[in-house]
């Protein structure tokens, strides 16, 4: 017979502990994220005198390039590349070469980490993210402005700023905003791409981000108090331009946006489409002999399987090298054993052979004392007979 359960017990709850199923994935994630860290390469570029160290400086709360600076937090792992002196001419590539090799270089060390058997330690050090600084001239974009970030966007997120935007009043911001977003539409410039989203509150933020772009930044350290308030800005005749004053400048959007909403997508989309991109043209370049054919020189780009059988011939070759120098160092060290064991050997030869000398100087010594003793004793003797023969004689 099977008795039925009862009711009451059934109905007694059950304190859990926490979510059950996939709403605690997050916190998973979250935690794993935190314990282990990420890296986020951020780049600056434009012409010198622009503020870009200023604003990096205000984007971290910090002074980043001071000695007294030890660097980032150790779970955070921030790169910052900054790229000054953008001023030659359209006609010469130097201005924009030394960029493009260094983005390039960047992905070619995490391709070749990729192609290692050993994949535990891959450091990210790929450029995540471009700040393509603009001069506030009022006019548009400088033809050097147009070929530098065409010759950027298929390989890196290319975000313009407008530096220096306390320079310019309300109006004529707005305006240059508009004139430059014409030109890039105009000549193709594909600037970084905000990620749909299906949150309406999301899509209203990026919309806003949308409408200010490019996005007009002052930068400053500075703490001005106005109206009884402290602020971070800048002192003018005038007034303050205050940075974290939205209606001033979208230095406050800039941060959120690399900081705390897109830096993720921002790393996606370089992983995505600029990693892809590049490691995509650079295994179709490899031909079967392992020559890269978009180099000139002549220079060597290895297959993943060509380039695991020369790291394995590598370890090889070191091994072997190790083992010669310690079958040296150990032949060495025996040579010096055997040396001073020699040379102790002979210093204690020579030690005995001086203690031996030594016993004989003394045994002679000795027997030399040993002999005037006893020719002292018989002449001690014969005196001693001839004064008791003396004294015979007297009493007689």
């Amino acid at each position: 017979m099977i008795e039925r359960p009862d009711s009451s017990s059934a109905s007694i709850a059950r304190n859990l502990e926490g979510y059950v199923g996939f709403a605690n994935l997050p916190n998973q994630v979250y935690r794993k994220s935190v314990k282990r860290g990420f890296e986020f390469t951020l780049m600056v570029v434009g012409e010198s005198g622009l503020g870009k160290s200023t604003l990096i400086n205000s984007l971290f709360l910090t002074e980043l390039y001071s000695k007294d600076y030890p660097g980032p937090s150790q779970r955070i792992k921030k790169t910052v590349q900054p790229w000054s002196g953008c001023t030659a001419g359209v006609g010469r590539s130097f201005s924009w070469q030394p960029v493009i090799n260094y983005i390039d270089s960047k992905c070619e060390d995490f391709l070749n980490a990729e192609s290692r058997v050993n994949r535990r330690m891959m450091p990210d050090n790929r450029v995540h993210c471009c700040l393509y600084f603009i001069a506030p001239s009022g006019h548009g974009l400088k033809p050097l402005d147009i070929e530098f970030m065409k010759r950027l966007h298929d390989k890196v997120n290319v975000i313009p700023l407008i530096a220096k935007a306390d320079t310019l009043t309300p109006e004529e911001c707005q305006q240059f905003k508009k004139q430059i977003m014409k030109e890039i539409q105009e000549h193709k410039i594909k600037i970084y791409e905000f990620p749909d989203s299906e949150d309406d509150e999301d899509s209203k933020v990026i919309r806003k981000i949308k409408e200010k772009m490019p996005l007009a930044v002052v930068g400053s350290n500075v703490v001005i108090e106005v109206n009884g308030k402290k602020v971070r800005g800048r002192q003018y005749p005038w007034g303050v331009a205050e940075v974290e004053n939205g209606e001033h400048c979208d230095f406050t959007v800039l941060r959120n946006m690399l900081i705390r909403t897109h830096m993720q997508d921002l790393k996606d989309v370089t992983n995505n489409v600029h990693y892809e991109n590049y490691r995509s043209r650079k295994l179709a370049a490899v031909t079967c002999n392992g020559v890269d054919a978009t180099k000139t020189k002549g220079q060597l780009t290895k297959s993943p399987l060509a380039q695991m059988e020369e790291e394995r011939r590598e370890h090889v070759t070191k091994m072997k090298k190790m083992e010669t120098e310690m079958e040296q160092v150990f032949e060495m060290k025996v040579k010096e054993k055997k040396q001073k064991l020699k040379d102790s050997e002979a210093e204690l030869e020579r030690r005995h052979e001086q203690m031996k000398k030594n016993l004989e100087a003394q045994y002679k010594e000795l027997e030399e004392k040993r002999k005037q003793y006893e020719e002292e004793k018989v002449s001690w003797e014969a005196q001693q007979r001839i004064l008791e023969q003396q004294k015979l004689d007297a009493s007689k």
